[in-house]
């Protein structure tokens, strides 16, 4: 399984979920020349404030993370 069919996997159960809002990080933490973790699927930015982030902020990183992976095994 691809970090990407792992996300697409995990998120839609985090996203549901109540509570905290768990990193999606594989740990494959590589960045590759498109600006984006090729584990997580995160941008640099993303990474670096996920521990600042609420709730909310980072349930929208998920968004962002499932359509990149849906991208990425299309």
């Amino acid at each position: 399984m691809t970090p990407a069919q792992a996300l697409l996997r995990r998120g839609p159960r985090t996203l549901a979920a109540a509570g905290d809002v768990g990193s999606p990080c594989v740990s494959v933490c590589r960045m590759g020349a498109d600006g984006l973790c090729e584990g997580c699927l995160r941008r640099l930015e993303e990474i670096a404030g996920w521990s600042r982030m609420d709730d909310a902020a980072r349930r929208a990183v998920w968004r962002l993370v499932l359509e990149r992976a849906g991208e990425a095994v299309a």
